[in-house]
């Protein structure tokens, strides 16, 4: 896989590792941000990425209410210290984490999240219309596996495309933010609620 300038740009931004460190984790990785960002920790080089082992007990609760009302979105986001909390980086990523919400309804925030029961369900449906299309049994696991991939990115909110820019994952966009603050960030939890749409008890 070709790894671009833009690619080794981003993983810069999400670790703080060195423009050749990066690009060789790239190529190590085959081209995967996750993996080659794995790659940076493992050999002490991601610094941005190490400050998620720290306590992240400060940050806020971001309310936004969209459409005049007809969707409302509740996310915490939190933080290590109070100034990092008030600040205008920290306090924008929260506010566009809760848009990406309000336009994207995710269900879970991270993809450990998903049910095994329901990602088996997923895989089960997917496997049905494989047949149904006739597709040949040597392509059939690449396909459903391909639409299992799709049904994490549409369900997780790290792993959905930003809504300002598809370049972008909200996992890149927390790592980017991670590294502008030299904090550890985590999204702690959301609340989603539509006008008119039931929802199940927790």
């Amino acid at each position: 896989m070709e790894i671009t300038a833009q690619m080794v740009k981003e993983l810069r931004a999400a670790t703080n590792a060195g423009i050749l460190d990066c690009r060789k984790a790239l190529t190590e990785a085959d081209g995967d941000f996750k993996k080659a960002v794995d790659w940076l920790r493992e050999k002490g080089m991601a610094t941005a990425a190490k400050r998620s082992d720290r306590d992240a007990s400060n940050g806020v609760v971001e309310l936004y209410s969209h459409g005049g009302g007809r969707v409302g979105v509740m996310v915490e986001v939190n933080c290590e210290t109070d100034f990092v909390a008030r600040s205008e980086a920290f306090r924008s990523f929260a506010h566009e984490v809760a848009l990406q919400i309000a336009a994207s309804a995710p269900t879970f925030i991270t993809e450990a999240e998903i049910p095994a029961e329901m990602l088996a369900h997923e895989a089960d449906i997917a496997k049905k219309r494989v047949l149904e299309e006739g597709k040949p049994e040597a392509v059939a696991e690449k396909i459903v596996e391909g639409r299992l991939n799709k049904f994490r990115d549409e369900v997780c909110l790290l792993r959905q495309p930003y809504i300002r820019d598809e370049q972008l994952t909200i996992e890149k966009l927390l790592h980017a933010t991670i590294s502008s603050t030299g904090e550890s960030i985590i999204i702690r939890r959301f609340q989603r609620w539509e006008l008119g749409q039931s929802t199940s008890a927790e």
